[in-house]
């Protein structure tokens, strides 16, 4: 029998045959639930070996059986689509 996953053991960290291929930052769970988001921040490692600048994936899992499985992923690729999603999000819920 398997054992139950918590959502705090979710990552987008992966490797191929022993490689870091994409290395986690840092994550923030914006729900959780039977439908839990997570907000990661990672790079890719490029084909020359460094690693490229730092991205974000906002990323929707759906909870059944004591399992979390990937339901739909959003990269944001730069730093400047960031800041526009920030900035058009601000707009719309501007402070109190």
């Amino acid at each position: 029998m398997e054992h139950e996953v918590s959502i705090e053991d979710l990552s987008c960290e992966w490797e191929e045959d022993g490689e870091l291929k994409v290395e986690q930052l840092d994550k923030n769970i914006l729900t959780k639930g039977a439908w839990a988001t997570i907000m990661f921040l990672f790079r890719d490692k490029k084909t020359d070996g460094s690693w490229a600048e730092p991205k974000v994936r906002i990323q929707r899992y759906k909870k059944q059986y004591g399992r979390y499985t990937n339901q739909a992923k959003f990269n944001i690729s730069s730093a400047k689509q960031a800041k526009l999603i920030a900035t058009q999000l601000q707009a719309w819920f501007p402070e109190e």
